[in-house]
């Protein structure tokens, strides 16, 4: 079964007629899971795009399920962040349905970077998984447990769409 899903996965990859970054005004949302220590939760965001190759957006994650400890207020769970990606994918020409995005970020906790990874199976739904770092922390005392929450390394994965 893991092969026939396997290769069905590969022969849409050909079928499918999509770009993952088209430039300039190019819209997409995108909805998933945002994994990292003590906590897990939902990550939601929106980018557009300004140029061939770039992208400006806002992201925002909540912590549904904190761990060891960590209080409960809406104010650790919560973080926004205006965003800034270069988009790489018709630079690396891999595949037109395949898009890697290397950003910034400003947040309510740091001041970051990620890098990122889309793949549309259509026009308008894909994949894409995330991964983020805080380049400088607001707070550089000894973090709590609570603090380090959206201040530590994270991942997301999830589903994306154009609009």
């Amino acid at each position: 079964m893991k092969k026939i899903l396997l290769i069905a996965l590969l022969f849409s990859a050909f079928i499918a007629n999509s770009q993952s970054f088209t430039g300039k005004g190019d819209q997409k949302f995108f909805i998933g899971a945002n994994l990292q220590n003590n906590a897990s939760g939902l990550n939601i965001g929106y980018d557009y795009g300004l140029g061939e190759n770039f992208s400006i957006g806002v992201n925002s994650t909540y912590a549904l399920n904190v761990y060891n400890g960590v209080d409960k207020a809406f104010i650790e769970r919560f973080d926004l962040k205006a965003r800034f990606n270069a988009n790489l994918g018709n630079v690396v020409n891999i595949s037109e349905n395949l898009d890697f995005y290397p950003g910034l970020s400003l947040s309510l906790k740091n001041f970051g970077g990620h890098f990122g990874m889309r793949y549309f199976f259509t026009s308008g739904f894909g994949i894409y998984s995330e991964f983020n770092t805080p380049l400088a922390k607001y707070d550089t005392d000894r973090l709590t447990s609570a603090e380090k929450i959206h201040n530590q390394f994270t991942v997301n994965i999830g589903a994306i769409f154009n609009l």
